[in-house]
């Protein structure tokens, strides 16, 4: 059944998705950047990565800046899911330099990174992460996704030195935090997370806001000390503290107020994408398939939301439930032409091709 994002896509944290980047992931270089590059990254935002190939082509037919047409390129093979080709992209661009390492190089080593990672081969990913530590140790992302790296290599203690790294460098970032409890968890070490998230509650609860105390419970499983905070936190902290409260709700076993306390929220007038997903879950849960449907098209209509994938996904996951699956399978195969790496989604489309 096709239920991989039904389980996990309340919360905002997805473990594993590697790719955080000194900025913004879709967002070519300004300086020098054309008409014509623009262009070809509004497409990949699009997901239309092919299109976004052309245009880089087309753009350097016309003399433009190739350094930023192979960083372009590399982020279109990226999301594609040919990563060989990324990977010859990225190394193409950072040969290139004049010497000088600029913020372009930075940016373009954790693409690189995340391809390497996402070609099965992490130990070069972490040698990237390592050559960017040589020249800017205190690059707290480079730490944490280094950690990433060694805890699904299983490799404890040297995920535990980089995680303690960047907490030293950023002791307040308690997402991060999460983030790093959750990646622990998901390789077997969760009484290590767990240790993380004590000793931040017991270290840093004066100077924690509600929200932030509402998240460590939370993920310490203190549900009822975690809807405490959040109830406090939600006309301060907005969508995450009614996402989070709502899911707190459907884990107390309550999925009547976890779908009012979403529909209060969106039916203020925030068309928040998130909660809207979160609501058309529990819709799916309540068996009312087409509240569901509304739910995931009304998310699905917000520009720029960053999460059409899951979207998309809980959409076909909807129809399979009412029994379309002539409905489903379309979709699915829409699905796999813009995410050709999800592998769960290629054996499900066998499945619905059956039916």
């Amino acid at each position: 059944m096709l239920n991989r994002y039904v389980s996990k896509i309340y919360i905002k944290l997805i473990v594993g998705v590697l790719i955080v980047m000194t900025g913004a992931f879709l967002m070519a270089c300004s300086k020098g950047e054309s008409d014509l590059i623009t262009q070809a990254f509004a497409k990949i935002e699009e997901l239309n990565y092919d299109e976004a190939l052309t245009d880089f082509t087309m753009a350097r037919e016309k003399g433009e800046d190739e350094r930023l047409v192979l960083r372009g390129e590399g982020i279109a093979y990226l999301g594609k899911g040919d990563y060989q080709k990324s990977i010859e992209a990225f190394e193409s661009c950072l040969k290139k330099s004049d010497g000088l390492v600029v913020d372009m190089d930075y940016d373009v080593n954790y693409y690189l990174a995340t391809a390497y990672y996402k070609n099965g081969n992490p130990d070069e990913a972490i040698k990237i992460y390592n050559s960017i530590l040589a020249l800017k140790p205190q690059e707290v992302n480079a730490l944490y996704l280094r950690g990433v790296l060694f805890a699904n290599k299983e490799e404890l203690e040297a995920a535990l030195e980089s995680f303690d790294a960047a907490i030293s460098l950023a002791p307040n970032d308690y997402d991060m935090l999460i983030k790093i409890y959750s990646i622990l968890s998901d390789n077997g070490y969760k009484e290590v997370g767990q240790e993380y998230l004590n000793r931040a509650l017991e270290t840093g609860t004066k100077k924690m806001s509600n929200y932030e105390k509402g998240q460590i419970s939370f993920y310490l499983e203190d549900y009822e000390s975690a809807r405490t905070y959040f109830e406090k936190a939600k006309d301060e902290n907005g969508a995450e503290a009614v996402l989070l409260l709502g899911k707190t709700y459907e884990i107390l076993g309550d999925i009547n107020y976890a779908v009012s306390v979403y529909s209060s929220y969106t039916s203020s007038g925030d068309a928040n994408p998130e909660i809207l997903n979160a609501l058309g879950i529990c819709k799916m849960k309540m068996e009312d398939y087409e509240g569901a449907l509304l739910a995931f098209s009304q998310a699905m209509s917000v520009p720029n939301n960053g999460m059409m994938q899951t979207l998309k996904y809980n959409e076909i996951v909807a129809y399979e439930y009412m029994g379309d699956f002539k409905k489903a399978c379309v979709l699915m195969e829409s699905y796999l032409r813009n995410y050709p790496d999800d592998e769960n989604a290629k054996r499900e489309y066998v499945f619905l091709k059956t039916r």
